[in-house]
């Protein structure tokens, strides 16, 4: 008999939309009030008020001390985009999400699903207000250990490119240690815990439009049985759970559920 756990809960960097973005001139780049692009590789001690705001200036470190965030991506707006757009602009972030999202698995070195199963996960910046004004079209996207919901974050290695190459150090993988998936803390696999992140199902194309919540936890509900039953072998009697997420979250470009399986291991 299987006992249904379902999980629902928000993305950590999906509210791509109204921007969860990352971005100012590095040091050295002449300020706060300069609207020249940060430089690509550059780390950051960030934290995760940090990583809430639009904008970002926190001081550029040497990345073989310790930092919590890497910038794997630097870019410009089209031009056709930014031509009567507000610095809020929606369409600003749905850009900055199809972009970087592509870019931050080929940065880590993993697929879609094994990215969104990684304790690992990206916020963007953007200009300020006054770097607009005066011309700044750049978005700057920087891999972090964790996510707004974190504690805090954590430290990433020298860099990051490639973390999750291969077969990833459960250091990197999301677990669970609680009775149940939902509203529970993140933690690393190499801790002790109950629940493991071990498959996604996508839902839609990237052109899709919503189906709605019903739809959505019944799709995701009936994969993650099956997907999560064959993780473990196709035992008499398990549990698993899922974490689906809703309408902002496709907007933004999400496709993807997560299923769990009770496991310590």
């Amino acid at each position: 008999m299987l006992r249904r756990l379902a999980a629902t809960s928000v993305a950590l960097l999906l509210a791509a939309l109204t921007g969860c973005s990352l971005s100012n001139a590095d040091s050295g780049g002449g300020g706060e009030t300069s609207i020249a692009a940060p430089k690509l590789g550059s780390c950051r001690v960030l934290t995760t008020d940090d990583i809430s705001q639009s904008s970002n200036s926190s001081p550029v470190v040497d990345c073989r001390e310790e930092h919590t965030a890497e910038t794997f991506a630097v870019g410009s707006f089209p031009t056709g985009l930014t031509l009567n757009a507000e610095l809020d602009d929606p369409a600003l972030g749905k850009y900055v999400y199809r972009t970087c999202t592509k870019q931050f698995q080929s940065f880590l070195g993993g697929d879609e699903s094994l990215v969104m199963r990684s304790l690992l996960s990206w916020a963007w910046f953007r200009p300020t207000e006054e770097q607009w004004d005066r011309g700044a079209r750049w978005y700057r996207c920087d891999a972090i250990g964790g996510s707004e919901d974190s504690d805090e974050l954590r430290t990433l290695p020298r860099t990051a490119k490639g973390l999750l190459l291969g077969r990833p150090d459960d250091t990197w993988m999301t677990c669970i240690d609680a009775e149940t998936v939902a509203g529970s803390e993140k933690i690393p696999c190499s801790e002790s815990h109950s629940w493991r992140a071990v498959t996604t199902i996508k839902l839609g194309d990237e052109d899709a439009e919503y189906p709605g919540d019903d739809v959505v936890e019944a799709q995701t509900r009936d994969f993650c049985s099956d997907s999560v039953g064959a993780w473990l072998n196709y035992p008499v009697d398990f549990d698993f759970g899922y974490t689906y997420f809703h309408e902002a979250e496709w907007e933004a470009g999400n496709r993807r559920s997560i299923c769990w399986a009770k496991t310590d291991q």
